[in-house]
């Protein structure tokens, strides 16, 4: 009975699914003037930012991004909670190969250049390609290297903590201060500065700080739990 059931379900899905996308009209002109040219416009005219992608995620779709936030907020914190009792103490953590010392001055040389160009990617990205996710990822990738090559490298969960949940509370209070303003959550009120210039694009920088804080601070705290998984 159960293989029916799926069986039937499939055969709708499917169905549908075909329907959509024969639907599309591959070939066909479409409209315009629709909501990609309101995107385009408003975001070199209104927003001053060149990146439209980061115009659209963080502005004119931005509680979309604070739903995905909270995913991978909510996501970090089951993880930890299912490997909380299975973690070692710093000093146990278990390496197989110790690295060696040109392989720990190497890390120890590339920490600092891969957190800064993390900063830099999440800073810039309303200017160039990349934003808080991507620049949030570089940043974890260098804790990453540190805690693959150092045997007793530790990362504070206190601060973690802290920084992830500031820069949360941060982006909540810029969405709550434009809806509250102007009536809609994120809206833009600052100034938008000049295009192409790294004060511009109103609140779309500041959030993009905030999500690249928050982003290397779960990251990094997702990496940490694994590695000290007893086995």
């Amino acid at each position: 009975m159960k293989k029916v059931i799926v069986l039937i379900s499939l055969g709708i899905l499917g169905f549908y699914l075909i329907d959509i996308f024969l639907g599309i009209g591959f070939g066909v002109p479409h409209f315009t003037n629709g909501v990609k040219d309101l995107y385009l416009s408003n975001s070199k005219d209104t927003l001053k930012v060149s990146n439209v992608v980061t115009a659209i995620v963080v502005n004119f779709r931005g509680f979309d991004t604070l739903g995905e936030v909270t995913v991978l907020f909510l996501a970090s914190t089951a993880l930890g909670g299912i490997l909380y009792k299975k973690r070692h103490h710093v000093g146990e953590r278990s390496v197989l190969f110790p690295a060696s010392q040109v392989v720990m001055s190497g890390a120890k040389l590339l920490f600092p250049s891969i957190v800064l160009l993390g900063a830099y990617v999440f800073i810039h990205g309303h200017l160039s390609p990349g934003g808080g996710f991507q620049g949030g990822t570089i940043i974890a990738t260098g804790f990453l290297l540190m805690l693959l090559t150092y045997r007793n490298y530790s990362v504070s969960h206190n601060r973690l903590v802290y920084f992830e949940s500031l820069a949360g509370i941060l982006f909540v209070s810029i969405g709550l201060v434009g809806y509250f303003s102007k009536g809609s959550f994120l809206e833009n009120v600052l100034p938008v500065g000049n295009m192409n210039e790294l004060f511009s694009g109103g609140v779309i920088g500041i959030i993009y700080i905030a999500v690249g804080f928050k982003v290397a601070a779960e990251l990094t705290g997702i990496i940490y739990t694994v590695l000290h998984e007893k086995d």
